[in-house]
């Protein structure tokens, strides 16, 4: 069945909008293109809404799907790269994707394409967050941000053929079928994609990883659960890149998750408490709990060190054991894997954050879009990291390897688990978060080893 059939995707002749941009000092025209897809009016997947007739746009940034508003605004805030700041509107007329092109569309170019997931736990954010200019027009890559749906429209499930869920991953899919059939149009090589995300970006990618998605019928998504696919390799075993922040809750998710400490200190009793309200994202119960603070915490009278010991304690959880944890699943499955730690702290960070967090969630992304050459007064330091961050993210979409000439040497992680951080000094080291995995890992065996087996799958 044809794609466009099975999706009720615009078909390829759609007409498009244009819009020509130049960057700051750059001499690349830059294409941003917006194509819109199928209204998420009701919970259905993207093979059961009705189509919509394409027309012309002229708004260069489409809404976003529909979210609280202020915390969307703010994350767009904190997270973009654009010199400026976009005021958001929401829709659920939202499924779009924009298109960075540095390629001469009256010559036959065929770019690598890179598509870019964005984050928000699922439930905020959009793709016009993210200027894909610079990272294009540098690196000579096309970029593709994407929408998808959130919240209870995106992955709420009935359990049952009414409602399965999952929608927003499909989005996903719908879009990178649109990539494989439009984007020659555009300059890139529909043979070479590559998908990039942050955050619950990269949740969906290791989503999308997955060998069901391009036989998925009838809406049905993943019928194993994630961890079962990774024990059983049973994923696609292409190049992977994986890696997190020095400091995944340095501050933003803190902010967020809605953490309060007493003139920023932290006692025992409330961090075993908090542990115990982070079952969702931790997965530990609560007679386990104490297990992981005394662990992290026990024998430290400091209270502000206590404090910063939790935050450590829920971004190892959170992020570092599962990436760490996947790293190893790729590389055993003879995939080319290779893994990173980001330290650095962002000029372009809020002035409310702490000048000492270095590698907050997301710090990332000011180097990985090039804010130093969208945004003003990055200093010659920042301005060099983000250039050789973004040359090693355009050389793993080229080549399926990030290293290159005049590039720091970037192990591949092997059995020796070599790994690169990434900051003011990068360079490689060995063994990221080996003993806090090790701890984790025979702590949440326990978990398992405490539940009973599960008989029915559950949606994500």
């Amino acid at each position: 069945m044809d794609f466009r059939e099975e999706y009720h995707l615009l078909p390829s002749h759609s007409d498009f909008s244009w819009f020509l941009e130049v960057s700051h000092g750059l001499e690349h025209l830059v294409y941003l293109v917006e194509e819109r897809g199928h209204p998420a009016l009701t919970m259905q997947s993207p093979a059961e809404s009705q189509p919509r007739p394409g027309h012309a746009e002229n708004d260069p940034f489409p809404g976003m799907f529909s979210q609280d508003p202020v915390a969307g605004q703010v994350i767009s805030e904190l997270f973009t790269n654009r010199k400026e700041n976009i005021n958001l509107r929401f829709s659920e007329d939202c499924l779009y994707l924009n298109i960075y092109t540095p390629a001469d569309l009256k010559r036959r170019s065929r770019l690598p394409v890179m598509v870019w997931i964005p984050g928000g736990g699922l439930m905020l954010g959009g793709a016009s967050t993210y200027d894909g200019l610079a990272l294009s027009a540098h690196e000579n890559v096309v970029v593709v941000t994407v929408q998808y749906c959130l919240g209870i429209w995106g992955f709420f499930s009935t359990g049952d053929e009414h409602s399965r869920g999952n929608w927003g991953h499909l989005d996903q899919l719908a879009a990178l079928h649109w990539v494989q059939e439009n984007i020659a149009n555009f300059g890139g090589d529909p043979g070479s994609v590559t998908i990039f995300g942050e955050s619950a970006g990269g949740e969906s990618v290791s989503i999308l990883g997955s060998p069901f998605l391009p036989t998925m019928l009838d809406g049905v998504l993943l019928p194993k659960t994630p961890e079962e696919n990774l024990a059983e390799k049973n994923f696609h075993p292409v190049p992977y890149v994986v890696g997190i922040n020095k400091q995944e809750c340095g501050w933003i998710l803190p902010m967020f998750m809605g953490y309060s400490f007493s003139e920023g200190k932290l006692d025992q009793k409330t961090a075993t408490s908090l542990v115990w309200k982070s079952y969702p994202i931790l997965n530990i119960h609560e007679e386990l709990t104490p297990v992981a603070t005394d662990k992290y915490l026990g024998g430290m009278d400091n209270p502000a060190i206590k404090k910063d010991l939790f935050l450590d304690l829920i971004a190892d959880g959170m992020f570092g054991v599962p990436s760490v944890n996947v790293a190893r699943r790729h590389r055993d499955a003879g995939a080319p894997t290779y893994m990173y730690e980001f330290q650095y702290h962002p000029s372009f960070s809020s002035e409310m954050k702490p000048k000492t967090v270095m590698g907050d969630h997301g710090d990332e992304l000011f180097s990985v879009f090039g804010a130093p050459f969208v945004k003003d007064g990055a200093s010659e330091e920042e301005t060099n990291l983000s250039k050789m961050v973004m040359k090693f993210w355009a050389n793993f979409a080229q080549n399926g390897n990030p290293n290159g000439e005049g590039l720091p040497p970037w192990p591949v992680y092997d059995q020796k688990e070599g790994y690169l951080q990434i900051g003011v000094t990068t360079q490689a080291a060995e063994k990221l978060k080996d003993k806090e995995v090790a701890f984790w890992n025979e702590l949440l065996s326990k978990e398992a080893a405490k539940k009973p087996p599960q008989l029915k799958h559950d949606e994500l």
